[in-house]
């Protein structure tokens, strides 16, 4: 079987379409093995950074100008509460030494959540409270 189609044009599909499905097999068989060699520490504490990150934006702290137009309470609180969910859960598997700034990264978004509503909620039944207790 020749490489060049019969039309001589350098182009072969049924070649890339092969080449394509060999690269993503290789691709997924790459990323299974980079997940396996992570320590479950890490996967949680990369989560959470996830959370935390996605929550600032949320609460108008991310670093843009229009970072005051992204401010989302709402969403911010759902953020929130996934996050106090996943590190007081977590907190016994993954040691003090890697909650602890999770903890104080998700209280300074508790806090900053209070600044900004207009109605603020009850002690004890802002976002992730239910976890973490009352933020004051």
């Amino acid at each position: 079987m020749s490489a060049i189609p019969a039309d001589n044009s350098p182009f072969d599909p049924e070649r890339h379409a092969r080449w394509e499905e060999q690269e993503q097999a290789s691709a997924a068989t790459d990323a299974v093995r980079d997940i396996a060699d992570v320590a479950a520490v890490e996967v949680i504490a990369s989560g959470c950074v996830h959370l935390m990150s996605a929550a600032a934006v949320k609460l108008g702290l991310a670093d843009s100008p229009d970072a005051d137009d992204l401010v989302d309470l709402d969403e911010a609180r759902k953020l929130i509460n996934a996050l106090a969910g996943l590190v007081t859960a977590a907190a016994p598997e993954i040691s003090d030494m890697h909650a602890r700034p999770i903890r104080d990264g998700l209280r300074s978004l508790q806090l900053r959540f209070r600044e900004l509503s207009t109605i603020p909620d009850a002690p004890g039944k802002g976002p992730g409270e239910k976890w973490t207790g009352p933020v004051v």
